[in-house]
Protein backbone atom coordinates (compact mmCIF):
# COMPACT_ATOMS: atom_id res chain seq x y z
CA UNK A 1 0.00 0.00 0.00
CA UNK A 2 1.50 3.25 -0.75
CA UNK A 3 1.95 5.65 1.77
CA UNK A 4 2.39 9.90 1.81
CA UNK A 5 6.19 10.86 3.13
CA UNK A 6 5.96 14.79 5.24
CA UNK A 7 8.80 16.23 6.22
CA UNK A 8 9.05 18.65 9.90
CA UNK A 9 8.33 22.47 8.89
CA UNK A 10 6.77 21.80 5.27
CA UNK A 11 3.44 23.45 4.37
CA UNK A 12 0.73 20.52 4.93
CA UNK A 13 -1.37 20.34 1.37
CA UNK A 14 -4.74 19.00 1.07
CA UNK A 15 -3.34 16.41 -1.24
CA UNK A 16 -1.75 14.96 1.52
CA UNK A 17 -4.72 13.96 3.52
CA UNK A 18 -6.59 12.81 0.36
CA UNK A 19 -3.62 10.81 -0.80
CA UNK A 20 -3.91 8.66 2.68
CA UNK A 21 -7.73 8.43 1.81
CA UNK A 22 -7.38 7.37 -1.40
CA UNK A 23 -4.42 4.96 -0.74
CA UNK A 24 -6.26 2.93 1.61
CA UNK A 25 -9.46 2.62 -0.28
CA UNK A 26 -7.42 1.02 -2.97
CA UNK A 27 -5.06 -1.30 -0.89
CA UNK A 28 -8.75 -2.27 0.84
CA UNK A 29 -10.07 -2.60 -2.57
CA UNK A 30 -7.61 -4.96 -4.01
CA UNK A 31 -7.05 -7.24 -0.65
CA UNK A 32 -11.11 -7.80 -1.90
CA UNK A 33 -10.52 -8.51 -5.18
CA UNK A 34 -8.04 -11.21 -4.27
CA UNK A 35 -10.14 -12.23 -1.94
CA UNK A 36 -13.90 -12.05 -3.20
CA UNK A 37 -12.72 -12.12 -6.67
CA UNK A 38 -13.83 -9.21 -9.56
CA UNK A 39 -17.69 -9.77 -9.55
CA UNK A 40 -20.45 -8.54 -7.30
CA UNK A 41 -20.60 -9.92 -3.63
CA UNK A 42 -23.10 -9.27 -1.30
CA UNK A 43 -23.30 -10.08 2.54
CA UNK A 44 -26.28 -9.64 4.70
CA UNK A 45 -28.64 -7.50 3.05
CA UNK A 46 -31.48 -9.56 4.36
CA UNK A 47 -35.25 -8.70 3.22
CA UNK A 48 -38.00 -9.23 5.78
CA UNK A 49 -41.47 -8.24 7.21
CA UNK A 50 -41.36 -5.28 9.14
CA UNK A 51 -42.85 -5.42 12.85
CA UNK A 52 -45.84 -4.80 13.53
CA UNK A 53 -46.51 -6.66 9.91
CA UNK A 54 -47.96 -4.05 7.10
CA UNK A 55 -47.27 -3.98 2.98
CA UNK A 56 -43.64 -3.08 3.87
CA UNK A 57 -40.52 -4.94 4.08
CA UNK A 58 -37.06 -3.97 5.73
CA UNK A 59 -33.45 -4.81 4.00
CA UNK A 60 -31.21 -5.69 6.98
CA UNK A 61 -27.89 -3.81 7.57
CA UNK A 62 -24.71 -5.36 5.33
CA UNK A 63 -22.69 -4.71 2.24
CA UNK A 64 -21.60 -4.85 -1.46
CA UNK A 65 -18.67 -5.18 -3.11
CA UNK A 66 -18.47 -4.58 -6.85
CA UNK A 67 -16.10 -3.55 -9.31
CA UNK A 68 -15.96 -0.28 -10.63
CA UNK A 69 -13.37 3.01 -11.14
CA UNK A 70 -11.11 4.79 -8.81
CA UNK A 71 -12.69 7.61 -8.67
CA UNK A 72 -15.34 9.35 -11.44
CA UNK A 73 -15.26 12.07 -10.24
CA UNK A 74 -12.52 14.60 -8.70
CA UNK A 75 -11.73 13.67 -5.35
CA UNK A 76 -11.05 17.51 -4.03
CA UNK A 77 -7.96 18.49 -5.69
CA UNK A 78 -6.82 14.78 -6.79
CA UNK A 79 -8.04 14.53 -10.24
CA UNK A 80 -10.99 11.79 -11.28
CA UNK A 81 -9.39 7.92 -11.90
CA UNK A 82 -11.94 6.29 -14.23
CA UNK A 83 -9.05 4.35 -16.54
CA UNK A 84 -8.10 2.13 -13.20
CA UNK A 85 -10.60 -0.31 -12.28
CA UNK A 86 -10.97 -1.41 -8.42
CA UNK A 87 -13.27 -3.59 -6.13
CA UNK A 88 -15.47 -0.88 -3.98
CA UNK A 89 -16.92 -1.75 -0.78
CA UNK A 90 -20.48 -0.17 0.06
CA UNK A 91 -21.51 -0.43 3.66
CA UNK A 92 -25.40 0.11 5.10
CA UNK A 93 -25.08 -0.40 8.80
CA UNK A 94 -28.99 0.29 9.20
CA UNK A 95 -32.23 -1.00 7.72
CA UNK A 96 -33.97 0.16 4.78
CA UNK A 97 -38.17 0.04 4.34
CA UNK A 98 -40.25 0.15 1.03
CA UNK A 99 -43.58 -0.06 0.93
CA UNK A 100 -45.40 -2.08 -1.85
CA UNK A 101 -48.92 -2.02 -3.36
CA UNK A 102 -51.33 -4.72 -3.49
CA UNK A 103 -53.16 -5.11 -7.28
CA UNK A 104 -56.22 -3.14 -6.99
CA UNK A 105 -58.17 -6.39 -9.52
CA UNK A 106 -59.53 -9.43 -8.04
CA UNK A 107 -57.72 -12.75 -8.78
CA UNK A 108 -54.56 -10.91 -9.67
CA UNK A 109 -51.37 -11.00 -7.82
CA UNK A 110 -47.90 -8.51 -8.58
CA UNK A 111 -44.02 -9.74 -8.41
CA UNK A 112 -41.73 -6.97 -7.09
CA UNK A 113 -37.44 -7.13 -7.73
CA UNK A 114 -36.26 -5.78 -5.22
CA UNK A 115 -32.39 -5.06 -6.32
CA UNK A 116 -29.35 -3.39 -5.40
CA UNK A 117 -25.73 -1.88 -6.41
CA UNK A 118 -22.71 0.02 -4.91
CA UNK A 119 -23.62 4.06 -4.51
CA UNK A 120 -20.75 6.32 -4.14
CA UNK A 121 -21.40 10.27 -3.64
CA UNK A 122 -20.44 12.94 -2.26
CA UNK A 123 -22.41 14.67 1.15
CA UNK A 124 -22.17 16.28 4.03
CA UNK A 125 -22.15 20.08 2.82
CA UNK A 126 -20.57 22.52 5.58
CA UNK A 127 -19.37 26.50 4.91
CA UNK A 128 -15.79 26.34 5.56
CA UNK A 129 -13.49 28.59 7.53
CA UNK A 130 -10.49 29.70 4.97
CA UNK A 131 -7.18 31.55 5.55
CA UNK A 132 -7.92 34.82 5.08
CA UNK A 133 -4.17 36.28 4.08
CA UNK A 134 -5.60 40.04 4.86
CA UNK A 135 -7.08 39.45 8.39
CA UNK A 136 -5.71 36.19 9.94
CA UNK A 137 -8.13 36.39 12.93
CA UNK A 138 -10.91 36.57 10.58
CA UNK A 139 -11.21 33.73 8.33
CA UNK A 140 -13.16 33.89 4.56
CA UNK A 141 -16.56 31.95 4.94
CA UNK A 142 -16.71 29.46 1.64
CA UNK A 143 -13.55 29.92 -1.11
CA UNK A 144 -13.14 33.48 -2.04
CA UNK A 145 -15.70 34.10 1.31
CA UNK A 146 -18.72 33.32 -1.11
CA UNK A 147 -20.24 31.64 2.00
CA UNK A 148 -20.61 28.20 -0.79
CA UNK A 149 -20.81 25.30 1.44
CA UNK A 150 -19.09 22.27 0.10
CA UNK A 151 -19.39 18.58 0.73
CA UNK A 152 -17.09 17.07 3.20
CA UNK A 153 -17.71 13.30 2.64
CA UNK A 154 -17.21 10.86 -0.16
CA UNK A 155 -19.68 7.94 0.84
CA UNK A 156 -20.03 4.55 -0.44
CA UNK A 157 -23.39 2.69 0.41
CA UNK A 158 -25.51 -0.09 -0.79
CA UNK A 159 -28.58 1.75 -3.05
CA UNK A 160 -32.00 -0.12 -3.74
CA UNK A 161 -34.15 -0.09 -6.07
CA UNK A 162 -38.06 -2.13 -5.80
CA UNK A 163 -38.98 -2.39 -9.30
CA UNK A 164 -43.14 -3.59 -9.75
CA UNK A 165 -44.46 -6.35 -12.49
CA UNK A 166 -47.01 -5.87 -14.67
CA UNK A 167 -50.19 -7.65 -12.04
CA UNK A 168 -51.38 -10.56 -13.43
CA UNK A 169 -53.60 -13.60 -13.05
CA UNK A 170 -52.30 -15.16 -9.78
CA UNK A 171 -49.90 -17.51 -10.32
CA UNK A 172 -48.68 -15.89 -14.06
CA UNK A 173 -47.19 -12.80 -12.66
CA UNK A 174 -44.04 -12.59 -13.93
CA UNK A 175 -40.77 -11.19 -12.20
CA UNK A 176 -39.21 -8.22 -13.70
CA UNK A 177 -35.69 -8.25 -14.97
CA UNK A 178 -32.75 -6.90 -13.57
CA UNK A 179 -31.10 -3.83 -14.56
CA UNK A 180 -27.79 -3.50 -15.70
CA UNK A 181 -25.59 -3.19 -12.94
CA UNK A 182 -27.72 -4.12 -10.48
CA UNK A 183 -28.42 -7.63 -8.57
CA UNK A 184 -30.97 -9.01 -7.58
CA UNK A 185 -32.08 -9.73 -4.17
CA UNK A 186 -35.33 -10.70 -3.48
CA UNK A 187 -39.20 -10.96 -5.22
CA UNK A 188 -41.65 -10.11 -3.03
CA UNK A 189 -44.96 -11.36 -4.66
CA UNK A 190 -48.19 -9.38 -2.95
CA UNK A 191 -51.95 -10.04 -4.24
CA UNK A 192 -55.15 -8.49 -4.36
CA UNK A 193 -56.97 -7.46 -0.61
CA UNK A 194 -53.50 -8.63 1.23
CA UNK A 195 -53.04 -6.05 3.70
CA UNK A 196 -49.82 -8.07 5.55
CA UNK A 197 -46.72 -8.93 3.83
CA UNK A 198 -45.25 -12.04 5.73
CA UNK A 199 -42.21 -13.97 5.10
CA UNK A 200 -44.07 -16.79 3.06
CA UNK A 201 -44.40 -13.73 0.47
CA UNK A 202 -40.49 -13.21 0.53
CA UNK A 203 -38.36 -15.46 -1.72
CA UNK A 204 -34.69 -14.83 -1.98
CA UNK A 205 -33.55 -14.95 -5.48
CA UNK A 206 -30.93 -18.25 -5.94
CA UNK A 207 -28.95 -15.91 -8.52
CA UNK A 208 -28.30 -13.23 -5.80
CA UNK A 209 -24.80 -13.04 -5.63
CA UNK A 210 -24.58 -13.22 -1.55
CA UNK A 211 -21.63 -14.63 0.36
CA UNK A 212 -22.29 -18.29 0.70
CA UNK A 213 -19.56 -18.73 2.98
CA UNK A 214 -17.55 -17.06 5.96
CA UNK A 215 -13.45 -17.74 6.71
CA UNK A 216 -14.66 -19.66 9.74
CA UNK A 217 -16.48 -22.01 8.04
CA UNK A 218 -15.06 -22.62 5.10
CA UNK A 219 -13.24 -25.95 4.45
CA UNK A 220 -10.58 -26.11 1.56
CA UNK A 221 -12.42 -27.58 -1.57
CA UNK A 222 -16.01 -28.79 -2.10
CA UNK A 223 -17.69 -28.64 1.30
CA UNK A 224 -21.25 -29.04 1.02
CA UNK A 225 -23.01 -32.60 -0.36
CA UNK A 226 -26.31 -33.79 -1.26
CA UNK A 227 -26.41 -37.49 -2.54
CA UNK A 228 -29.55 -38.57 -4.83
CA UNK A 229 -30.87 -42.48 -4.07
CA UNK A 230 -33.92 -41.80 -6.32
CA UNK A 231 -34.33 -39.81 -9.11
CA UNK A 232 -35.12 -35.93 -8.76
CA UNK A 233 -33.73 -32.12 -9.30
CA UNK A 234 -30.90 -30.59 -8.23
CA UNK A 235 -30.44 -27.00 -7.57
CA UNK A 236 -27.51 -24.84 -7.63
CA UNK A 237 -27.62 -22.97 -4.80
CA UNK A 238 -26.70 -19.11 -4.07
CA UNK A 239 -23.35 -18.04 -5.52
CA UNK A 240 -22.38 -21.46 -6.22
CA UNK A 241 -21.14 -21.87 -10.22
CA UNK A 242 -18.97 -25.46 -9.89
CA UNK A 243 -20.07 -28.84 -8.71
CA UNK A 244 -18.02 -32.50 -8.28
CA UNK A 245 -20.51 -34.91 -9.07
CA UNK A 246 -19.97 -38.73 -8.71
CA UNK A 247 -22.22 -41.18 -10.95
CA UNK A 248 -22.82 -44.96 -10.42
CA UNK A 249 -24.75 -47.03 -12.71
CA UNK A 250 -27.76 -49.57 -11.42
CA UNK A 251 -25.98 -53.19 -11.04
CA UNK A 252 -26.86 -55.91 -13.27
CA UNK A 253 -29.49 -58.43 -11.56
CA UNK A 254 -27.91 -61.89 -11.00
CA UNK A 255 -29.41 -65.13 -13.48
CA UNK A 256 -31.21 -67.69 -12.73
CA UNK A 257 -31.29 -71.17 -14.03
CA UNK A 258 -33.89 -73.64 -13.23
CA UNK A 259 -31.85 -76.74 -13.71
CA UNK A 260 -27.88 -75.56 -12.89
CA UNK A 261 -26.17 -72.40 -11.45
CA UNK A 262 -26.31 -68.86 -12.92
CA UNK A 263 -23.93 -66.07 -13.31
CA UNK A 264 -23.53 -63.11 -11.40
CA UNK A 265 -24.48 -59.79 -12.67
CA UNK A 266 -22.08 -56.95 -13.70
CA UNK A 267 -21.89 -53.83 -11.34
CA UNK A 268 -22.67 -50.27 -12.55
CA UNK A 269 -20.15 -47.85 -14.56
CA UNK A 270 -19.49 -44.76 -12.66
CA UNK A 271 -18.28 -41.28 -13.63
CA UNK A 272 -16.66 -38.15 -11.89
CA UNK A 273 -16.00 -34.70 -13.13
CA UNK A 274 -16.31 -31.29 -12.30
CA UNK A 275 -18.57 -28.74 -13.77
CA UNK A 276 -17.78 -25.29 -13.58
CA UNK A 277 -19.50 -22.04 -15.26
CA UNK A 278 -22.83 -23.24 -13.92
CA UNK A 279 -25.80 -20.46 -12.84
CA UNK A 280 -27.38 -20.79 -9.58
CA UNK A 281 -30.46 -21.30 -9.38
CA UNK A 282 -30.36 -23.53 -12.53
CA UNK A 283 -32.60 -27.15 -12.38
CA UNK A 284 -30.72 -30.14 -13.34
CA UNK A 285 -32.52 -33.54 -13.36
CA UNK A 286 -30.96 -36.57 -11.59
CA UNK A 287 -31.73 -39.87 -12.71
CA UNK A 288 -30.75 -42.79 -10.25
CA UNK A 289 -30.91 -46.07 -12.28
CA UNK A 290 -32.33 -48.95 -10.74
CA UNK A 291 -30.92 -52.78 -10.07
CA UNK A 292 -31.61 -55.40 -12.50
CA UNK A 293 -33.93 -57.44 -11.04
CA UNK A 294 -33.88 -61.49 -11.78
CA UNK A 295 -36.29 -63.38 -13.55
CA UNK A 296 -36.75 -67.06 -13.35
CA UNK A 297 -35.36 -69.21 -15.87
CA UNK A 298 -33.67 -66.39 -17.55
CA UNK A 299 -30.69 -63.96 -17.64
CA UNK A 300 -30.59 -61.51 -14.89
CA UNK A 301 -31.99 -57.66 -15.45
CA UNK A 302 -29.53 -54.93 -16.87
CA UNK A 303 -29.08 -52.12 -14.37
CA UNK A 304 -30.09 -48.74 -15.15
CA UNK A 305 -28.56 -45.69 -16.24
CA UNK A 306 -27.60 -42.96 -14.10
CA UNK A 307 -26.97 -39.27 -14.94
CA UNK A 308 -26.35 -35.77 -13.66
CA UNK A 309 -28.10 -33.88 -16.79
CA UNK A 310 -26.84 -33.94 -19.67
CA UNK A 311 -23.21 -33.41 -18.12
CA UNK A 312 -22.66 -37.30 -17.14
CA UNK A 313 -23.82 -40.20 -16.79
CA UNK A 314 -23.30 -44.40 -16.16
CA UNK A 315 -24.24 -47.29 -17.30
CA UNK A 316 -25.88 -50.22 -15.58
CA UNK A 317 -23.93 -53.86 -15.20
CA UNK A 318 -25.27 -56.68 -17.97
CA UNK A 319 -27.29 -59.03 -16.02
CA UNK A 320 -25.63 -62.80 -15.28
CA UNK A 321 -26.49 -65.68 -17.69
CA UNK A 322 -29.31 -67.57 -16.66
CA UNK A 323 -31.50 -70.10 -18.42
CA UNK A 324 -32.82 -74.02 -18.10
CA UNK A 325 -29.76 -75.66 -19.35
CA UNK A 326 -27.07 -77.57 -17.81
CA UNK A 327 -24.19 -75.08 -19.22
CA UNK A 328 -22.00 -73.00 -17.86
CA UNK A 329 -23.31 -69.14 -17.33
CA UNK A 330 -21.06 -66.47 -17.74
CA UNK A 331 -21.12 -63.36 -15.53
CA UNK A 332 -22.63 -60.27 -16.50
CA UNK A 333 -20.30 -57.65 -17.98
CA UNK A 334 -20.04 -54.54 -15.82
CA UNK A 335 -21.54 -50.78 -17.43
CA UNK A 336 -19.11 -48.13 -18.14
CA UNK A 337 -18.98 -43.90 -16.97
CA UNK A 338 -19.59 -41.35 -20.19
CA UNK A 339 -18.76 -37.65 -20.14
CA UNK A 340 -16.64 -37.07 -17.00
CA UNK A 341 -13.16 -36.39 -16.45
CA UNK A 342 -12.50 -39.85 -15.24
CA UNK A 343 -14.71 -42.74 -16.47
CA UNK A 344 -14.87 -46.39 -14.78
CA UNK A 345 -16.17 -49.19 -15.85
CA UNK A 346 -17.81 -51.44 -13.78
CA UNK A 347 -16.63 -55.30 -12.73
CA UNK A 348 -17.67 -58.73 -14.95
CA UNK A 349 -20.02 -60.56 -12.56
CA UNK A 350 -18.24 -64.12 -11.92
CA UNK A 351 -19.00 -67.15 -13.73
CA UNK A 352 -20.99 -70.17 -12.09
CA UNK A 353 -18.99 -73.21 -11.22
CA UNK A 354 -21.29 -76.23 -12.26
CA UNK A 355 -18.86 -78.83 -10.46
CA UNK A 356 -20.11 -77.56 -7.49
CA UNK A 357 -23.18 -76.27 -8.35
CA UNK A 358 -22.36 -72.55 -7.36
CA UNK A 359 -23.74 -69.70 -8.65
CA UNK A 360 -21.41 -66.61 -9.62
CA UNK A 361 -20.39 -63.37 -7.51
CA UNK A 362 -21.91 -60.12 -8.76
CA UNK A 363 -19.19 -57.77 -9.60
CA UNK A 364 -18.23 -54.57 -8.12
CA UNK A 365 -17.77 -53.77 -4.53
CA UNK A 366 -20.97 -53.97 -2.02
CA UNK A 367 -21.61 -57.40 -4.73
CA UNK A 368 -24.09 -59.92 -3.73
CA UNK A 369 -22.95 -63.67 -3.63
CA UNK A 370 -23.83 -66.43 -5.39
CA UNK A 371 -25.29 -69.19 -3.54
CA UNK A 372 -24.38 -73.21 -3.43
CA UNK A 373 -27.53 -75.39 -3.67
CA UNK A 374 -31.16 -74.57 -4.69
CA UNK A 375 -30.62 -70.60 -2.78
CA UNK A 376 -31.99 -67.38 -3.83
CA UNK A 377 -28.87 -65.79 -4.36
CA UNK A 378 -27.64 -62.46 -2.24
CA UNK A 379 -28.71 -59.25 -3.66
CA UNK A 380 -26.49 -56.51 -4.20
CA UNK A 381 -25.56 -54.64 -1.14
CA UNK A 382 -23.80 -51.14 -2.24
CA UNK A 383 -24.49 -49.01 -5.17
CA UNK A 384 -23.95 -50.08 -8.72
CA UNK A 385 -22.99 -53.96 -7.24
CA UNK A 386 -24.38 -56.66 -9.16
CA UNK A 387 -26.61 -59.50 -7.83
CA UNK A 388 -25.28 -63.24 -7.40
CA UNK A 389 -26.33 -65.67 -9.81
CA UNK A 390 -28.54 -68.66 -8.21
CA UNK A 391 -27.21 -72.01 -7.21
CA UNK A 392 -28.53 -75.65 -8.11
CA UNK A 393 -29.01 -78.80 -5.23
CA UNK A 394 -27.07 -81.02 -7.94
CA UNK A 395 -24.36 -81.26 -9.88
CA UNK A 396 -25.11 -83.48 -12.29
CA UNK A 397 -27.61 -81.00 -14.37
CA UNK A 398 -31.07 -82.85 -12.66
CA UNK A 399 -31.03 -80.77 -9.91
CA UNK A 400 -33.08 -77.76 -9.52
CA UNK A 401 -31.46 -73.95 -9.53
CA UNK A 402 -33.37 -71.22 -7.54
CA UNK A 403 -33.71 -67.22 -8.52
CA UNK A 404 -30.69 -65.01 -8.96
CA UNK A 405 -30.42 -61.80 -6.52
CA UNK A 406 -31.59 -58.46 -7.59
CA UNK A 407 -28.71 -55.77 -9.01
CA UNK A 408 -28.25 -52.65 -6.18
CA UNK A 409 -29.45 -49.64 -7.09
CA UNK A 410 -26.48 -46.62 -8.22
CA UNK A 411 -26.45 -43.46 -6.74
CA UNK A 412 -25.84 -39.56 -7.95
CA UNK A 413 -23.13 -37.51 -5.57
CA UNK A 414 -23.51 -33.74 -6.24
CA UNK A 415 -20.62 -31.84 -3.44
CA UNK A 416 -19.66 -28.04 -3.87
Amino acid sequence: MDRNIVYPGSIPLDTDLLNINRNAMVALGVLAQATLGSTTVVDGLSVSPTSPAGLQVTVGPGSITQLTSVDQNAYGSLAADVTDSLVKLGINLGSTNFTLAAPTTTGQSIAYLLEAAFLESDTSPVVLPYYNAANPAVPYLGPGNAGTAQNTQRIQRVQFQLKAGVPAVTGTQILPSTDAGWSGLAMITVSYGQTQITASNIAALPTAPVIPFKLPTLRPGFSQLQSFTSSGTFVVPSAVTRLRVTVIGGGGGGGSNTAAPAGGGGSGGSSLSILTGLTPGTSIPVTVGAGGNPSAGASGGVGGTSSFGTYVSATGGSGGGGGSSYAPMPGGAGGYGVGGQVNYSGSYGTDCVLSSARGGDGGGPGAGRGTTGALTAIPGQGYGGGGGGNGSNNTSGAGTGALGGAGASGIVIVEY
